[in-house]
């Protein structure tokens, strides 16, 4: 794939779609803290990995209308929140996302005028996680729908992560759930991702993360299919699938 750049990317909060009060990502980190194993005989460090942390620090401009920057983030929420970063909003583009808590809100009257706000937030459990959009961006769906196949190339055996953003939703329910193919629904008819389907949709903005077992093959083909009574459900998913065998 080619380099680009930074333009057009999302920033979706707690089900709340901010992107267009982010002026700035400060930090996108993730990884595990090494723990230092170095024996008294060894030149060099020695070193294991340790726990899975990871960050997201961003600037929002001032945005006091409802369901807006301002008012998502200025409660300064104690409970968990999902971030989730898409860099762009083409179906199979990087995205990162992390469950965590907001640390701060910190405003800066600058001297041209412009008012700003620093915001944190800092995993809580997992760590943050980069993977692959599943939906362009935003989807949105009007009834059961199937989505498009996102190509990974191969199979992988050490299950997968998945995190949805919901930010609208009118009707009954919907599900919204991950289905698995070989060849795209040739030979192999796409099928449910065992453990891949996320909880019954009923009112939203609503955000969860899911994870299949870590020993579980994951076919090549991706996609995300909708189901229920509804006339309207806005949401994004993004997908990490697990090369190596992972614990959380």
């Amino acid at each position: 794939m080619a380099k680009t750049s930074g333009l057009g990317d999302r920033l979706f909060v707690a089900g709340v779609d901010v992107s267009g009060d982010i002026g700035s990502l400060a930090s996108i980190s993730g990884g595990n803290a090494p723990i230092d194993l170095t024996a008294i005989d060894k030149s060099g460090y020695e070193r294991l990995g340790g726990q899975r942390d990871g960050g997201l620090d961003f600037v929002a401009y001032f945005n006091p209308s409802a369901g807006q920057a301002h008012t998502t983030f200025s409660t300064l929420p104690t409970v968990d929140q999902l971030v989730s970063y898409y860099r762009g909003a083409t179906l199979g583009d990087a995205a990162a996302s992390l469950v965590g808590k907001q640390l701060n809100y910190d405003g800066s009257r600058n001297e041209d005028g412009s008012l700003t706000f620093k915001i944190q937030a800092q995993a809580n459990g997992f760590g943050l996680e980069w993977g692959t959009q599943l939906t362009a961006g935003k989807r949105t769906d009007s009834a059961a729908t199937n989505g498009t196949g996102v190509d990974f190339t191969a199979s992988s055996a050490f299950g997968l992560q998945a995190y949805l953003q919901a930010f609208t939703f009118a009707g009954t329910s919907v599900t919204i759930k991950l289905q698995e193919s070989n060849d795209n629904g040739g030979a192999d008819p796409y099928a449910d991702v065992t453990g891949g389907a996320f909880t019954l949709i009923t009112t939203a903005p609503t955000t969860e993360r899911i994870a299949t077992a870590s020993n579980q093959t994951v076919k090549r083909w991706l996609r995300v299919v909708t189901t229920g009574t509804f006339s309207n459900a806005v949401f994004a998913v993004m997908v990490a699938r697990n090369l190596t065998a992972v614990t959380f």
